[in-house]
């Protein structure tokens, strides 16, 4: 079996998935429209790799001028599969894990800073690292509040006022 995980930390993956996760069922078009940014087959060839693992799935198919548009929805089973996945995966594994969603996030950064135009502050760019004594009841409040917050703002249309920003979150416990 293909590590869903492992398939799902890819920075264009992840912004498919959120983007379906968000709708009752979507075509590769309508996905499009949302990441107008991605290249179409770029586009195509990553939601191949979604639903070779069974990440989304087809879940209608509509006839458009002789040819089959599908309909991507988020598979049933992902969030029983992914937990179950990384509940079971060895402390190498999560490193992985891990290790490719930084490497994702380290990819983005090296592309931005080879643009013709970098200014960190009109672009928006940081990376800072807080410190909060938490309990575990405080702890899911604060990931439920910014959750609530970038759930908000994914909702936003592109414009020609907005910028797509990528958020990234990293949650450790950290020792003194």
């Amino acid at each position: 079996m293909k590590s869903k995980v492992k398939a799902m930390v890819h920075p264009i993956r992840i912004r498919i998935l959120q983007t379906v996760m968000n709708s009752a069922g979507m075509t590769a078009s309508d996905i499009s429209q949302k990441l107008p940014d991605i290249p179409q087959a770029t586009l195509y060839r990553h939601i191949n790799a979604l639903l070779k693992v069974d990440i989304i799935e087809v879940v209608d198919e509509n006839r458009v001028r002789g040819t089959i548009e599908k309909v991507y929805s988020v598979s049933n089973t992902l969030e029983s599969n992914t937990s179950k996945e990384v509940n079971e995966a060895s402390k190498e594994e999560h490193f992985s894990f891990f290790f490719n969603y930084l490497m994702g996030i380290l990819s983005q950064y090296e592309t931005y800073l080879q643009s013709e135009s970098v200014d960190l502050k009109r672009d928006g760019v940081s990376y800072r690292q807080w410190y909060a004594y938490l309990s575990y009841e405080e702890l899911i409040e604060l990931i439920e509040s910014i959750k609530e917050l970038i759930d908000k703002a994914a909702e936003n249309e592109p414009n020609g006022n907005r910028q797509l920003m990528s958020i990234a979150n990293i949650m450790l416990p950290s020792k003194n």
